[in-house]
């Protein structure tokens, strides 16, 4: 089973307003729910795809349950802790430039942790643990790392896609990848990246840190995975970017239902691009048939 962990799940709000005028009534012409959250976006496009996952983290009030309803709707099973306070909610304004307002979420206190520990105690050696977004600061680095050493005891494949000093709390457990993209892995090591080459020094830190595979996001210029056994870039599609929210999470979602049907690593991060581009030149999370199509478009691998 593929297990998705999102610490602070969202509802999002987007609305569409002709001339957004700030300090006015303003009237939308269209808006949108949609349930959110890194791991979630996982959880979404696994789904597109045909593949079971249980989404996993801490929601609170009306807006939780509407993520519930939301992620049943797409047959996607929950195991939520439900904690007090509202799940927040971010809210996107588009009009002639884009605006992003992002709620706060509930506070996550010691019961709220341990209650989600408890939950991964069932996880082994044929499961996945994908850890997704920003930790919250009321999560400390040690209950992180408890986090990672209930899941990874029974032999559990974690993956993580956060950033900072609990991505390197990770490293210790020997994740089976982690996913920073070009900014963070900077970020981490307190330097500026100017080549490929540079991209895989430094992944290769990571790599000797306890890392068995790392692929670095490049957005529009593809990604690059590095484990011990190989160095692999693969350039992205050209076209016009519609939507970069959730292109890594589809990049990551791809990435893993190939490795998962094929064991293939370069197999894996070409439909792992494609998945991303799906999503960045599209409205939604990518579909399955844009993934493919794709895939058919582009074959550009460097070694």
């Amino acid at each position: 089973m593929i297990y998705t962990l999102t610490f602070s799940p969202a509802v999002d709000y987007v609305v569409d307003v002709d001339n957004l005028k700030i300090g006015a009534i303003n009237r939308t012409k269209n808006e949108i729910f949609m349930p959110g959250g890194k791991g979630i976006n996982v959880s979404i496009v696994l789904s597109n795809l045909g593949i079971k996952s249980k989404a996993l983290g801490f929601v609170g009030g009306f807006s939780g349950e509407f993520i519930k309803d939301e992620l049943k709707k797409k047959n996607i099973e929950t195991d939520f802790v439900d904690v007090d306070g509202i799940t927040r909610i971010n809210m996107k304004i588009r009009s002639s430039e884009e605006s992003a307002i992002n709620g706060m979420g509930p506070i996550l206190n010691d019961e709220d942790i341990n209650k989600l520990v408890e939950k991964l105690k069932i996880l082994n050696k044929e499961d996945y643990l994908i850890i997704s977004g920003k930790i919250p600061a009321s999560v400390s680095n040690n209950e992180f790392e408890n986090i990672l050493r209930v899941a990874s005891e029974n032999g559990a494949r974690i993956v993580v896609d956060t950033e900072g000093k609990m991505l390197l709390t990770s490293l210790k457990y020997n994740p089976f990848l982690i996913k920073p993209n070009k900014e963070e892995l900077e970020g981490l090591f307190n330097v500026t990246i100017n080549s490929d080459l540079d991209i895989e020094v430094y992944a290769k830190k990571l790599l000797d840190k306890g890392a068995k595979n790392v692929i670095v996001s490049l957005g529009s210029d593809g990604a690059i995975l590095v484990n011990n056994e190989t160095v692999c870039k693969l350039a992205a599609p050209k076209g016009d970017a519609k939507n970069t929210v959730g292109a890594g999470d589809s990049l990551l979602a791809g990435f893993i239902y190939a490795y998962i049907t094929s064991q293939d690593m370069q197999k894996a991060l070409k439909f792992a691009i494609a998945a991303g581009s799906a999503t960045a030149f599209s409205d939604g999370l990518a579909s399955k048939e844009d993934i493919n199509a794709y895939i058919n478009i582009f074959n550009k691998l460097i070694i």
